[in-house]
C-alpha cells in the first residue's frame, strides 16, 4: 500500500525510541475522520507493513474548556459514525473517558503498543497532554498534520505578520502538498498479537451520561454531525451558494458554506474542501475568494496559534497594539456590561444583540458580524484583558466550532490588531481598527439582520443599559 503521503507532514516526537512488537495505536484527536486523513492513513501504512493491527483511541475528557452539550453532541455523534466505519475496516475505536495522559497510556499498556501516531494541533491544552504523555512513553511517537493542506511546520519557522506574508509561501507549496487522497484500505488483523477483535461496540449511552458539561446551551439541529452530512453539507454548497460567494460579507445573503463546525471537528478535510472547490465550474472570483479564507486565511491562524502560545491572551498583540490599548486604559466607556448581560444579548445596540443571538439560537455568527462583536466587547468592557475573557468564553460557549485557532485568531485580530496594522487613533481602541453600527449599515440591511435574529424575544434594551 502507498499513502503517497508527503515525509514532512510526520514529525516524529521521540526520537530514538524504539517500536515494539504489538499493534499501531492512532490517538486520534482533532482529525475525526475515517477517509481523506493522512494521519490515520499513515498508521495504517505502519500497521501494514509491520504485520500488525492497527487501533484508533480517542480519549474524552469529561469536561473540555467551557464546551457545551451543544459541542459535545455534535462530537460524539460524529464519533459514532467513526466506530462504524472503522470496523467496516477491522480496525478497532476504543473510546477512553478521562483527559490524557492517563487514559491513553493505560490503553497503550493494555495493547502493549509498538508505535503511537496522533493529530498535529497548535492548541496548549493539547501540547500539554502530549508533553505528559512523552514523558511516560518508551515507544516511537508520530505527530502528522492532517489538519493543514500545506504543513504548519513546513510554511514557516515563525509567526507570520500578516496575511500578506504567508500568501506567498503557501501558494508556492500548494502544487507539492495539494494532492488527492487513497482511500482507507481493510487492515488485515496481522500476527493476530492484540488484535482487539474481542473489544465490544462502544456503550454510547453510557458516555453520554458520564460528561459533566452545561446542558442549558441546546444542541442545534439544523445541521446534523459526522463526515457524511458534513459531504451533503459541502454538496449543497458547490451547488446552490458558491457562484454568490462574493457577497459574502453581507450576513443577509445566506452565502457562507456552514462547513466551519466540520472543518473545527476534522470531519470534514479542508483539503478534500479545497479539492472540489477548484473542481467546480463556478465562477473563478467566488472560487479564489472561498480558497483565500480555506487555506491562507485558516493556515495564517494555525501558525499564530503555533508560534504564539498566548494567543488568547493580550500578551499575544503586537507591541504597537499592547501599547496603544495601554495608552488608553482609562478612557471612559460609553457602556458597561458584566458577562451575564453579555450573554443574553441585553446590551443597548440591537445590531450586536442580534449577532449575539445568532450564535446562542444557531451555533454559528457570521464571520463579518463576528469582527464587530467582539470589538465591541472590547469598548464596552473595563479592560482588554476583560474583553478578551468575555469573548473567548461567549465563543467557546455558543459556537460549535469553538477552541479553535481561527475562532482565538479571529477575536485577537478583533482585540489586539494581531495580523492588522494601526489604524486612526481614537478613544478606548487607540490605533485597534474600529468598527461602528453605521459603517454595517453601509455594507447590508442592519434592519433586515436583526429582524431575523430578535424576532418577538428581543429584550426592551431600555433596562438593560449601563452607561460609567
Amino acid at each position: 500500500m502507498s499513502t503517497s503521503i508527503h515525509p514532512a507532514r510526520i514529525t516524529q516526537l521521540n526520537h530514538g525510541a524504539e517500536p515494539g512488537a504489538g499493534p499501531v495505536l492512532y490517538w486520534m484527536s482533532r482529525d475525526q475522520r475515517t477517509q481523506d486523513n493522512w494521519a490515520l492513513l499513515f498508521a495504517a501504512e505502519l500497521a501494514m507493513k509491520r504485520n500488525v493491527p492497527l487501533h484508533v483511541a480517542f480519549c474524552l475528557a469529561p469536561t473540555f474548556l467551557d464546551a457545551t452539550i451543544r459541542q459535545y453532541g455534535f462530537l460524539l455523534k460524529g464519533l459514532a459514525e467513526v466506530e462504524t466505519e472503522l470496523r467496516k475496516r477491522n480496525i478497532t475505536f476504543h473510546l477512553r473517558l478521562g483527559a490524557p495522559p492517563a487514559s491513553l497510556l493505560g490503553l497503550v499498556q493494555e495493547l502493549q503498543v509498538g508505535i503511537l501516531v496522533t493529530d498535529f494541533d497548535p492548541m496548549r491544552i493539547k501540547l500539554h497532554w502530549k508533553k505528559d504523555v512523552l514523558a511516560e512513553l518508551r515507544i516511537p511517537c508520530h505527530d502528522v498534520d492532517a489538519h493543514n493542506i500545506v504543513p504548519c511546520l513546513v510554511t514557516s519557522n515563525k509567526q507570520e505578520y500578516a496575511a500578506r506574508t504567508i500568501r506567498p509561501k503557501i501558494h508556492r507549496l500548494l502544487d507539492e502538498y495539494l494532492t488527492s487522497f487513497p482511500d482507507l484500505p481493510t487492515v488485515p488483523n496481522g500476527n493476530g498479537s492484540r488484535r482487539g477483535d474481542s473489544v465490544p461496540p462502544v456503550d454510547w449511552d453510557t458516555v453520554w451520561k458520564s460528561l459533566r458539561v452545561d446542558t442549558n446551551v441546546a444542541a442545534i439541529d439544523w445541521l446534523k454531525p459526522g463526515a457524511q452530512a458534513g459531504a451533503k453539507v459541502l454538496e449543497e454548497f458547490l451547488e446552490h451558494r458558491l457562484e454568490h460567494y462574493e457577497q459574502r460579507n453581507n450576513p443577509n445573503a445566506q452565502v457562507l458554506s456552514n462547513l466551519s463546525p466540520y472543518l473545527h471537528f476534522g470531519q470534514v478535510s479542508a483539503q478534500r474542501v479545497a479539492l472540489e472547490i477548484m473542481r467546480s465550474d463556478k465562477p473563478a472570483a467566488s472560487r479564489e475568494a472561498f480558497l483565500e479564507e480555506l487555506i491562507v486565511r485558516r493556515e495564517l491562524a494555525e501558525n499564530f496559534c503555533w508560534y504564539n502560545q498566548a494567543y488568547d491572551r493580550v500578551d499575544g498583540f503586537p507591541d504597537w497594539a499592547r501599547k496603544t490599548l495601554n495608552d488608553h486604559r482609562r478612557d471612559k466607556r460609553p457602556y458597561r456590561y458584566d458577562i451575564k448581560e453579555f450573554a443574553t444579548a441585553a446590551t443597548h445596540d440591537p445590531l450586536w444583540n442580534a449577532a449575539q443571538r445568532e450564535m446562542t439560537q444557531t451555533g454559528k455568527m457570521h464571520g463579518y458580524m463576528r469582527m464587530y462583536w467582539a470589538k465591541k466587547i472590547l469598548e464596552w468592557t473595563p479592560s482588554p484583558e476583560e474583553a478578551m475573557e468575555v469573548a473567548i468564553r461567549l465563543n467557546d460557549t455558543y459556537e460549535l466550532d469553538g477552541r479553535d485557532p481561527n475562532g482565538y485568531t479571529g477575536i485577537a485580530w478583533s482585540i489586539g490588531g494581531v495580523h492588522d496594522r494601526p489604524w486612526f487613533e481614537r478613544p478606548i481602541f487607540g490605533k485597534i481598527r474600529f468598527m461602528s453600527a453605521s459603517g454595517c449599515a453601509r455594507k447590508f440591511s442592519v434592519q433586515d439582520y436583526i429582524d431575523r435574529y430578535c424576532l418577538d424575544n428581543c429584550p426592551p434594551n431600555s433596562n438593560h443599559v449601563h452607561k460609567q
